[in-house]
């Protein structure tokens, strides 16, 4: 997409520039030293070239275009993408006002004095055409701006409309994005300059008590926000016509990526879906829409509406026809879909339906580009696919990612109940169904590494040749392997839902012949699997030598497709040999000895149990090499924390008894060192006792060593008696090794006495300078819950990692909401579809409890379990009894008990709340 595939431009905005501000310069797309004047005069130096046009860009800034007189639409349209740069082409158009001063869309392939009587004296402006259903969709921040300011315009002139608390949250994260966090004089003056609603002084005052809630949010994730709120809106992205039924009562027409719909004011009192209508015509004034007979019978399958005039009827078909092509050709529609007629009469008799069914005939018949190339050095994403709509010499559109359509309850649920009674009940389907939802993550995972950090470091030309070799000749092979897996596993699971209608010989209700003849062809990259200690420490030597590598290493972690530590990623194949092992043992328990699968997934299990004890050793020093890097870059001042004989063993929260009372502070204990910060206590010759009486503290104990003493407090006694217990163990170890040397600083550099209010505050600040999109990395867990997380709790994650489809609902909404869910980490990452890239929102479990609802949250529903974190409660719904408690038994391996809460926390600070 754009320079490379998979990277997200960031929109660099500072304050004054986005929204409205007073002056307003628009988007810059000049030159180093260009200035605006410089820059039309040397596109406009010959006049001849026949049409100036002036056009109005989403910030409301006007520049001129010199065209050819005989220019058509889609040079106009090319232009201006040119000039803006805009990638995310496929949603904008040029929009003018006819001569009944409506405004229409500039169509592309007619000639622009055609379509415009006096196109020198007339406005363009640039305006959203179609609105997708999710706002997550929009690859670039660039592109969530103009929508951002689509909605800015759409408040202003009338047509979102919405309750004026809805309007006064929107106009709120409008003036965050603007002028940043709430200041009551300079919110005042903004609001007194710019107008956000019709109604603004009426609420001006709610306006500014929501702006204070913003506190810290960028203009990226205010943007984010706007999309969010609006597209729950009815009248998001609906552009009305107005017209009349047959009984004369006036109604107003509008299209939208779902269908037809049909308004009474501003109330929506209909709606038909694409797949509901037959026809679409006009005569006239009459616009017809010709519904499929099964739909209302055979006696009321046409609806007439009659509209002011018929070039009013056309636009509307026009509306109808673009809106119909451009969602039906990338929601990927079934293939049984019944596609619509549409026809203007004898002049233009069924033109339209054959370039409709031209386009769905390139998307089903054009052979879809592979998302890895072995012949290319570059392998790109299937989200960055060319699309059929993408405009002539643009860059590939995005928009072939699947769009899940929002769908009432009602709909959902019968959904839910029809494929519960069609699909197998045996556990050992939904066991295979684990390895099946677990591989697909699996192999998105391998992406990371195998198609987005290679695009990264090529483009860059940043990777040394030798580690390129290493790196990537390991894991591609290891990558198309598990291609091949999930392919086989996918036909599988097909066969056993009754989704194939493919002729299989034998018994396919089984999955022990499959796992047993892939374990025994994984035990060909056992080779590759013991590379991995390699490459990962050649990668980190790498990045400290080569400035340019480590650039684009930090950069490509804060992308959102790389939404875990990227060495971590490395270590995804030889964790998923533990996974396969764990699978493979249930699915042997739950047969009987005399079961014809038994004896297949036993010999599987033997296998891969032989690979995963000769790794086991390596797993668990590339596990701590993993942490320990990862700490080492997110720490300030602390250097050689990878050095050999190194061990992470805990991190967490506790509060520091400083001379001016308890100071929250992050730990780090790791052997042989205890590192608050900056400092390092040595704990060859230390002590930990309890101190409670003596400080009268709850939770309270004393670390004595020959350096200093530290009296911290821990935020419960459980979390207490896990610090001493790890604090013995390192103890002793560090007697056992008596190692001295190699000190991180000298420990008389910072002691009790000498640490300042700075020093104070600096494990907050270091946390709070992170990227907000990596705001769940266990550090900043522990901060803001309180809590700590062990080396072991960190394997037990590895161990328990799952996905799959649930349904998620909310504690005051009412519908259920479908995701993919990614839980590893500690955390539960949230996705529209399995074929996503990254994810859409991220929800941290330390700290939560997990149970099943109770009598007064009201849920009746089967296989239902609550997450729950102070006022933050999640409900969750599973397909099975079996998915019921893997996931019930995942996530209690990572929440904790209510009993961990802080008693010591003051109740100011805000607490971190996990993404939904």
């Amino acid at each position: 997409m754009g320079e490379i595939e998979g990277t997200y431009r960031s929109l660099q905005t500072s304050a004054g520039t986005r929204l409205g501000a007073q002056y307003n310069t628009g988007i810059s797309t000049l030159e180093p030293g260009q200035s605006l004047g410089s820059a039309m005069g040397a596109g406009g130096k010959g006049h001849n070239r026949g049409l100036q046009i002036r056009v109005q860009g989403l910030d409301d800034a006007q520049e001129f275009y010199d065209l050819e007189s005989k220019a058509d639409g889609q040079t106009f349209y090319s232009e201006v993408l040119r000039r803006i740069n805009l990638i995310e082409s496929d949603y904008f158009g040029l929009e003018f006002q006819n001569l009944q001063m409506k405004w229409v869309w500039l169509e592309p392939t007619k000639l622009i004095v055609k379509q415009v009587r006096r196109p020198m004296n007339t406005l363009f402006r640039l305006s959203v055409k179609f609105f997708p259903p999710d706002p997550g969709q929009l690859q670039e921040e660039f592109t969530r701006y103009l929508f951002s300011l689509q909605i800015k315009r759409d408040l202003i002139e009338g047509r979102l409309n919405c309750t004026e608390n809805t309007a006064a949250l929107l106009a709120s994260h409008l003036v965050q994005s603007e002028i940043g966090d709430y200041d009551d004089i300079a919110d005042r003056e903004f609001l007194k300059i710019n107008k956000l609603l019709p109604y603004q002084e009426r609420v001006q005052e709610k306006i500014m008590e929501i702006h204070r809630r913003h506190i810290g949010q960028t203009p990226a994730e205010t943007d984010f926000q706007v999309l969010e709120i609006a597209r729950k809106l009815e009248m998001y992205g609906v552009r009305f016509h107005p017209a009349a039924d047959r009984e004369g009562t006036k109604i107003n027409l509008a299209v939208a990526h779902m269908g037809l719909q049909v308004f009474q004011g501003h109330t929506k009192i209909n709606t038909f879906n694409w797949s509901k209508i037959r026809k679409l015509s006009f005569k006239r004034k009459q616009f017809l829409i010709k519904l499929h007979p099964e739909v209302h019978g055979p006696h009321q399958d046409t609806l007439e509406f009659l509209m002011g005039s018929r070039d009013q009827c056309k636009i509307f078909w026009k509306n109808c026809v673009e809106h119909h092509s451009f969602f039906r050709l990338l929601d990927q529609p079934q293939p049984k879909s019944k596609a619509i007629f549409f026809s203007r009469g004898s002049s233009f008799r069924y033109r339209c339906t054959r370039v409709i069914i031209l386009m769905w005939a390139i998307y089903y018949l054009i052979p879809q580009p592979s998302p890895f190339n072995t012949k290319g050095p570059l392998c790109l994403s299937p989200s960055f696919q060319m699309s059929t709509l993408s405009l002539p010499g643009q860059a590939p559109s995005p928009l072939q990612s699947p769009i899940l359509n929002e769908v009432d309850t009602a709909r959902l649920e019968e959904d839910e109940e029809g494929r519960r009674k069609r699909y197998p009940t045996d556990k050992a389907y939904f066991i295979a169904k684990e390895i099946l939802t677990t591989e697909r993550t699996y192999l998105k995972d391998l992406e990371v590494i195998t198609v987005w950090f290679r695009s990264a470091v090529i483009k860059e030309n940043a990777m040394p040749e030798g580690l390129m070799t290493l790196l990537f000749s390991n894991i591609d092979p290891i990558y198309e392997f598990h291609r091949g897996f999930l392919k086989e596993i996918d036909q599988r699971l097909a066969l056993w839902e009754g989704r194939s209608n493919a002729h299989v010989k034998g018994d396919y209700q089984r999955i022990g012949d499959v796992m047993l003849r892939n374990m025994c062809a994984l035990k060909e990259f056992t080779g590759y699997l013991q590379k991995h200690d390699e490459v990962l420490t050649e990668l980190e030597k790498a990045t400290k030598r080569v400035k340019k590598l480590e650039t684009v290493y930090k950069e490509f972690e804060l992308q959102k497709v790389c939404y875990l530590p990227l060495n971590t990623f490395l270590l995804k194949p030889i964790q998923r040999l533990m996974h396969y092992k764990l699978i493979l043992e249930r699915l042997c328990k739950h047969y009987v000895p005399q079961h014809r699968d038994y004896d297949d997934c036993k010999e599987a299990l033997k296998e891969v149990a032989e690979i995963a004890a000769q790794l086991q050793s390596s797993l668990i020093r590339l596990e701590n090499f993993q942490k320990l890097t990862e700490l080492q870059r997110d720490l300030i001042g602390i250097e050689n924390l990878t050095a050999p004989g190194r061990e992470f063993i805990r991190e967490g929260c506790l509060y520091k008894l400083t001379k001016k009372g308890l100071q929250q502070r992050m730990f780090f204990l790791v052997r042989l060192n205890l590192c608050s910060n900056v400092a390092v206590l040595i704990l060859t010759s230390a002590c930990v006792e309890e101190s409670e009486n003596e400080w009268s503290v709850p939770h309270c104990f004393t670390i004595y060593s020959a350096q200093r003493t530290i009296v911290v407090a821990a935020s419960s006694k459980v979390e207490m008696n896990k610090w001493i217990e790890d604090l013995n163990m390192a103890i002793d170890m560090s007697k056992k090794c008596q190692e001295k040397s190699d000190l991180l600083l000298d420990p008389n550099e910072v002691s009790l006495e000498q640490e300042s209010e700075d020093d104070m505050n600096s494990s907050r600040c270091s946390l709070d300078k992170q990227s907000h999109h990596r705001a769940n990395t266990t550090m900043h867990v522990c901060w803001h819950r309180n809590t700590s997380v062990s080396m072991s709790d960190h394997s037990l994650a590895v161990e328990n990692q799952l996905s799959g489809y649930l349904l998620r609902k909310f504690k005051n909404s009412n519908g259920w909401q479908k995701l993919w869910v990614v839980f590893t980490n500690f955390c539960l990452f949230f996705y529209k579809t399995h074929q996503d890239d990254f994810p859409l929102a991220s929800l941290p479990l330390l700290g939560y409890t997990v149970s099943t609802p109770g009598d007064s949250d009201s849920i009746h529903k089967e296989y239902v379990f609550k997450l729950q974190f102070k006022s933050h409660v999640y409900f969750f719904r599973a397909e099975s009894e079996y998915t019921f408690e893997r996931w019930m038994e995942v996530i209690k391996s990572a929440a904790s008990s209510a009993g961990r809460m802080s008693l010591l926390v003051p109740k100011g600070p805000a607490e971190m709340n996990g993404g939904s």
